[in-house]
């Protein structure tokens, strides 16, 4: 037993002293390691050149100074291939704006700072302060607020940024720096921002500068955070209230992000990751995402939303969690991420918050004009990926939403002009579908002067398209319609993020004028493409909305297809067409039965008759022609001569459209011959027309899936008798 003791006593000192000699070779070798590490940085020309201009003196001469010239040509090239980590950002931030130098090499390392990853935000604050307190020229103090707001959404955190908010406020009676301290500030602002004393200065400022538009968005921000101190009144519509300044930093930062690529991702801010790598517009597109478990996150920042006094809209991971914090969530400083999460825009639909709409639209209009009209590098023809990942956010979005946003739609109405219908051709036509109603005075020159240049000459397939997408506006405007309206019936809101309204009577002219100009886009589209077969289909789409606009979406409107339209679709080959015509004969008949009875029954309704003169026209000559083979007859549209009818040499030239004859359904009528009387050699598709084999050859038709045409003459023939010289059958027509 003492043996055993001793030897296991024996065997565990060796092995504490192996683990304590390889503890300390371990120790020895981090050592090592970090001596090493350290021997390299300091031979490293980068870190060198950084060390120089931490370590100048002041009032050092740049002018005839070589080390001056080697540093900074040093960081310069790194600025320029791969960026600057934030440690460098803070030195040569500080280096220029204390003026150690004097002012002359300020602009040179103003335009070299290009961040590699975050920009820290203390020597953000270090240099609004130099900004106060050194001789800064004019263009240079424009100049670094220029780089401010171009490296806004790089900035680490923004705490400290608003807690000298006031300090950077005073820079607005600068005239040179007012409009880029506005749209500073309006990035900054928050509710306890807005003052008396504030709201005062920038009044003051509009009576001497007049309605400058970056004050009057201040000012719309400041008055939707605190409405009873801003009484002025703000423009609904207004252009872009800060310019898109053509930055020199912009296209730098491009090519460093792409150059950067991955490593980017790993080394941004934790509580904010980069979905897209290669984005190339300057005010990045990111997204809310939760940190992985594995990133390095301050364990503080991961307690519990709930215990919080403010809860980043960032570590919201649950519905459940979204409504605990409904009204202490804080949005992320760059709007553009709330189109990435569907959380963010649960809470832009619960909570209507006006300013988190207010900076979302500026973020989307900025980056839309900047990426499609004003970008000079070749804008979306040169990053049409990221073009279309911007677009395709921006649709999920509207669809989740189920409404569009105005930034999208004043950007649209302008590129409209521009487009030339085959970029990003799905995205735009599903942006154009989202365009909320117009008013009838504004709506030609908005949309339709464009879209008509553009239709008439592209190819058939951006024509289905157009009219799909006109088709999708018309179906939300009238579902706006059916949900917004009030109970009154006289006013309607048009968007439940805006405050637009439009009487009863203004929102029908819109529509009709809509339905009017696809009329007239169908009639000349059906002309020009030889009555392409797709093209209809997505016309008689159309029609089957605004066949159905008076019992489906309550609108006292109903407008009937032009000749154009109605013609053409029943003398067509293809019979689905010549079906779906009499489906939305049928049902403009149910719509217009419905109507006149409600006319009897409130004097405030009325539809009008030549709408019923219109209806009937067509319904006669679709029955005559269908049914009685009777085409051509006095009273209807089409009148040709007896003479012109005869040097045709078409037999029986009354019948040719009836449904035996007509060329949809000739192929349908030898079929039926054939199976009914598989014996006759002679074939004779006259004789179909007697008593039962035309209520056999009826229901064949009606088995073949054509339900348009068996509702068409269920409701509009009174008896089925054999078509012939049409004596005893009945019109169910609605003749007033």
């Amino acid at each position: 037993m003492a043996a055993k003791l001793n030897a296991s006593e024996s065997l565990d000192c060796s092995d504490s002293s192996s683990s304590n000699d390889q503890s300390v070779s371990n120790r020895s070798s981090n050592r090592v390691a970090e001596k090493e590490r350290r021997k390299n940085e300091a031979e490293d020309p980068f870190v060198l050149a950084l060390k120089y201009f931490s370590d100048v003196e002041a009032g050092t001469p740049h002018q005839g100074n070589d080390d001056f010239e080697n540093n900074l040509a040093l960081v310069e090239k790194v600025a320029y291939s791969r960026g600057l980590p934030p440690e460098a950002i803070s030195i040569m931030l500080e280096f220029a704006m204390s003026l150690r130098m004097g002012t002359s090499p300020v602009v040179r390392v103003l335009k070299c700072l290009i961040p590699a990853s975050v920009v820290p935000q203390d020597a953000i604050v270090r240099a609004v302060v130099w900004l106060g307190i050194s001789k800064i020229t004019a263009g240079t103090q424009v100049l670094f607020i220029k780089w401010v707001l171009t490296i806004f959404d790089m900035i680490d955190a923004k705490d400290q940024l608003r807690a000298v908010y006031g300090f950077i406020f005073s820079f607005v009676t600068d005239e040179n720096l007012c409009p880029f301290i506005c749209h500073l500030l309006y990035l900054l602002t928050r509710k306890e921002s807005v003052r008396v004393f504030r709201v005062r200065k920038l009044l003051d400022l509009q009576s001497k500068l007049g309605r400058q538009p970056f004050l009057l968005h201040l000012l719309s921000l400041y008055k939707v955070f605190c409405p009873e101190l801003v009484t002025l009144s703000i423009p609904s519509r207004m252009r872009s209230g800060f310019r898109n300044h053509n930055s020199p930093w912009k296209s730098t930062l491009i090519i460093v992000q792409k150059r950067n690529g991955s490593q980017l991702a790993s080394i941004v801010n934790p509580a904010v990751t980069l979905k897209d790598k290669t984005s190339s517009r300057k005010r990045k597109h990111w997204h809310l995402e939760i940190p992985a478990l594995s990133s390095a996150v301050n364990k503080g920042a991961q307690t519990e939303p709930s215990r919080r006094k403010v809860v980043p809209l960032v570590q919201i991971q649950s519905f459940a969690q979204l409504l605990e914090n409904m009204h202490r969530v804080e949005l992320p400083a760059q709007m553009g991420s709330l189109l990435g999460s569907s959380l963010a825009l649960q809470y832009l639909d619960c909570v209507q918050d006006e300013s988190a709409l207010l900076r979302l639209n500026f973020w989307l209009g900025y980056a839309l004009h900047e990426e499609f009209l004003f970008c000079s590098d070749g804008g979306a023809s040169q990053n049409s990926e990221e073009a279309l990942q911007l677009l395709d956010k921006l649709l999920s979005a509207h669809h989740f939403l189920q409404e569009g946003f105005s930034s999208s739609e004043a950007f649209l109405y302008k590129f409209l002009n521009v487009w030339d219908g085959s970029l990003l051709r799905p995205q735009i036509l599903g942006l154009l579908s989202n365009i909320p109603v117009v008013p009838s005075s504004q709506i030609g020159q908005l949309l339709f002067e464009p879209l008509m240049q553009l239709f008439f000459t592209s190819s058939p397939f951006f024509k289905c398209g157009l009219m799909e997408s006109l088709n999708n506006m018309l179906r939300k405007w009238l579902t706006w319609h059916s949900v917004y309206a009030l109970e009154d019936d006289l006013d309607i809101s048009l968007n439940s993020h805006t405050s637009i309204n439009m009487t009863l009577s203004g929102f029908k002219d819109s529509v009709m004028e809509l339905v009017h100009f696809v009329g007239r886009l169908a009639t000349i589209g059906l002309q020009l493409e030889g009555c392409h077969s797709l093209l209809f289909n997505f016309i008689l789409d159309f029609y089957e909305t605004v066949c159905d606009m008076f019992l489906k979406y309550g609108l006292p409107l109903i407008v009937m297809p032009p000749t154009g339209v109605f013609y053409p679709a029943l003398f067509a080959t293809d019979p689905v067409s010549v079906d779906r015509l009499a489906y939305i004969m049928y049902r403009y008949k149910v719509n217009l039965t419905s109507a006149k009875s409600q006319e009897k029954l409130t004097e405030a309704f009325h539809i009008s008759r030549q709408t019923f003169r219109e209806f009937n026209n067509y319904l006669v000559f679709m029955v005559n022609c269908l049914w009685n083979s009777k085409m051509i007859h006095l009273g209807t549209d089409i009148q040709l001569g007896e003479e012109l009818l005869l040097k045709s040499n078409v037999p029986q030239y009354w019948a040719s459209f009836d449904l035996i004859h007509h060329p949809a359904f000739m192929n349908y009528a030898v079929d039926f011959h054939r199976r009914c009387w598989p014996g006759r050699k002679d074939m004779d598709i006259n004789s179909i027309k007697h008593s039962k084999p035309w209520g056999w050859y009826l229901e064949y038709l009606f088995t073949q899936g054509y339900d348009g045409l068996k509702l068409f003459i269920q409701s509009n023939i009174s008896r089925q008798l054999p078509a012939g010289d049409g004596q005893g059958d009945k019109l169910s027509t609605d003749e007033r």
